[in-house]
């Protein structure tokens, strides 16, 4: 396996495996950035390790037991892990079962993250950042804000952990309902940033966590929807793409989707739907199931989107509810809606108005918004896909007749 798959796969793994040992956030952060280095210089000369993520967490805790020595600090912890290694009690496959599909670490490590003594922004980019193992510029991205005010934003989150003594567990069960709000939206976050961003990976790796929480709390509708909601969502990636090209879900060849995985989204759905409660990961859940059906209820899309509007208050659900709309009544009265939203910001925003125009006829504006758009995308994909718009409604390109049966 390539170094930067083990790092896309692993190092979630490997970065709460060295918290739960080294109890700092920081320093195991450190120590495994430095593992994977070393990686990268030994594994292409000596070859890869017979266990890869073992490797990797026994490299990065010696690392972080130099640093705690040169720094003459936690003298005690340095001594019981110093003899620990010293005595080889424990061989680097003792810390990582490779055929468990998530282990309990990374479930203590996303709802340390997720704490309420920290700000919500900060649980969601932390977690981005170990779980996730995204960069801060990329987080930053996420976020639309500057690089440095991110990364003093998780400096700022990860001392509050070690400085508050901050536990690394799974909260008790009374606890864990008013916990679950942010580790939801920690969870989706990092689903969109796959999905969105091309990190598939990522995509995956929310999946995953999904599937934790799912069994963890098998009778929270919420977690039931978000799991099945992802599901839904990825289930049609292998078809979202053609030749480097993105695919538009009416042009999708349905053979592709995944039926496996569609029909375990759609359990999933009817287990949260039977609870009788409905939150907006539900919604949401519902409304990705309707978009998978031809043809589309979109009457029913739009009124589950004024629920999810009603629920949340976003600006980026009226957007959404503009689409369906326009599919109803014309793309004016989309255009209407998305005319009354503050989402200039939103690199989304133009590609939909653009669309919207484009089916209205308003080619000269549909060319600016597709060049607004093209200007904030930020995958090869979208860049493609929007850099053909542009070309398709520049005036030359509109006032060129077309060829008779072309």
């Amino acid at each position: 396996m390539a170094l930067d798959a083990v790092f896309r796969d692993q190092w979630g793994r490997v970065l709460a495996t060295l918290v739960g040992i080294l109890g700092d956030i920081e320093l195991a952060e450190d120590a495994a950035a430095e593992a994977f280095a070393i990686a990268a210089e030994r594994w292409p000369r000596d070859g890869e390790p017979a266990n890869p993520t073992g490797w990797l967490v026994a490299t990065a805790r010696n690392r972080a037991i130099d640093h705690l020595r040169r720094r003459q600090v936690l003298a005690d912890k340095t001594t019981l892990l110093a003899r620990d290694i010293e005595t080889g009690l424990r061989p680097p496959e003792a810390f990582v079962d490779d055929s468990a599909t998530i282990p309990d670490e990374r479930l203590e490590l996303i709802f340390t993250c997720c704490h309420p003594a920290l700000a919500l922004e900060a649980q969601v980019a932390l977690t981005l950042r170990t779980l996730g193992g995204l960069s801060t510029d990329e987080i930053a991205l996420a976020f639309l804000v500057p690089f440095e005010t991110l990364s003093k934003r998780l400096t700022r989150a990860k001392h509050k952990i070690r400085n508050a003594g901050i536990p690394f567990a799974v909260p008790p069960d009374h606890q864990l309902p008013d916990r679950l709000a942010a580790v939801l939206a920690v969870v989706y976050l990092i689903f969109n940033q796959g999905w969105g961003g091309g990190r598939v990976d990522l995509a995956a790796e929310a999946i995953h966590l999904g599937r934790a929480l799912a069994g963890l709390m098998p009778d929270e509708p919420e977690v039931l929807a978000l799991l099945a909601l992802m599901l839904l969502h990825d289930a049609r990636k292998a078809a979202r793409l053609r030749d480097g090209q993105i695919i538009q879900l009416d042009d999708q060849d349905r053979t592709l989707w995944d039926a496996r995985q569609i029909d375990q989204g759609r359990e999933l759905l009817r287990r949260a739907m039977a609870h009788g409660r409905s939150g907006p990961y539900l919604v949401q859940a519902a409304i990705a199931d309707l978009h998978l059906h031809e043809p589309r209820d979109w009457g029913q899309i739009a009124a589950l989107y004024r629920t999810l509007a009603r629920q949340t208050g976003s600006p980026i659900v009226e957007m959404n509810l503009a689409v369906a709309v326009a599919a109803i009544d014309g793309p004016e009265a989309g255009l209407a809606i998305l005319d009354g939203l503050d989402l200039d910001h939103y690199r989304y925003f133009h590609s939909t108005r653009a669309e919207l125009l484009r089916r209205a006829g308003r080619d000269g504006e549909a060319h600016q918004a597709y060049r607004r758009a093209l200007s904030a995308a930020q995958t090869e994909p979208e860049q493609r896909f929007l850099a053909d718009r542009v070309a398709e409604t520049a005036p030359s390109a509109v006032s060129e007749p077309r060829q008779a049966g072309a």
